[in-house]
C-alpha cells in the first residue's frame, strides 16, 4: 500500500550540498578517477554534478534495469546500455543516486573490472540500511523510498496509480511533500488532468 512506505525528499539544494560535501570526501581519501559513470537513469544527475565538483572530464552513462515501480524490483539486474569507451586501465568512479539493495552497483562493478578497469570505487547519495553493497562514498543511510528532484512527476503518476488500483484515499502528507520540496508551480496540475 502507499502509505505505508516512508519517503524522503531531497530539494535540489540539498542534493547539490550532499554532492559537494561528497567531492570533499572523495578528494580527501586521494582517489582520483580518470572517468565518472553514471548509472542511467538515477545516477545522471549526480554523475554530471561530481565530475564538475571533482575536475573530472569524461563522464560516460550506461544503463541497469532492476525497479519496476516504487519499491517493486525486478528479479535481477540487467545491463540494458552497455559502455561506448574503453575502460582498460582506468581508475573509474561509478555513482548512481541510491544504492537499494546495492544489486545494481555489484553488476556495474563486475562489468567495469572484467572490462578492464584497475580501480573502481562507488559512489551514492544514499544508501539503503539493507544494502548488500555499501558505496565506497555515501552521504546518508535511510530506510526510506527518496523521490529526487529529476523523478518527481513520474512518482506522483505512480503514486496516485497505485491510490486509484488498490481504491485508496490520496495521501496528502506524501504529496505535500513532493509538493512543498520540488514541484514546480503547475507541475502537478498538468501531471495529474482528469
Amino acid at each position: 500500500m502507499v502509505g505505508s512506505i516512508e519517503y524522503e525528499v531531497p530539494t535540489w539544494d540539498q542534493v547539490y550540498g550532499m554532492l559537494f560535501e561528497q567531492s570533499g570526501k572523495i578528494g580527501k581519501s586521494g582517489y582520483c578517477p580518470d572517468m565518472i559513470v553514471g548509472i542511467a537513469r538515477g545516477g545522471m544527475v549526480p554523475a554530471r554534478v561530481l565530475a564538475d565538483l571533482l575536475g573530472v572530464g569524461q563522464v560516460v552513462v550506461f544503463r541497469i534495469e532492476f525497479y519496476a515501480d516504487i519499491a517493486v524490483s525486478g528479479v535481477r539486474p540487467v545491463i540494458t546500455q552497455f559502455l561506448n569507451v574503453d575502460v582498460k586501465g582506468k581508475r573509474v568512479l561509478v555513482v548512481d543516486d541510491v544504492s537499494d539493495s546495492g544489486q545494481s552497483l555489484k553488476v556495474a562493478r563486475q562489468y567495469l573490472v572484467e572490462a578492464g578497469a584497475v580501480d573502481v570505487k562507488i559512489a551514492t547519495l544514499y544508501a539503503k540500511v539493507a544494502t548488500q553493497v555499501m558505496p565506497d562514498f555515501v552521504e546518508k543511510v535511510t530506510s526510506c523510498w527518496i523521490v529526487f528532484p529529476w523523478e518527481v512527476k513520474e512518482t506522483l503518476h505512480s503514486i496516485l496509480q497505485k491510490q486509484r488500483s488498490d481504491k485508496v484515499a490520496a495521501d496528502n502528507t506524501v504529496f505535500a511533500q513532493l509538493l512543498k520540496a520540488i514541484l514546480p508551480k503547475g507541475l502537478f496540475e498538468q501531471t495529474f488532468k482528469t
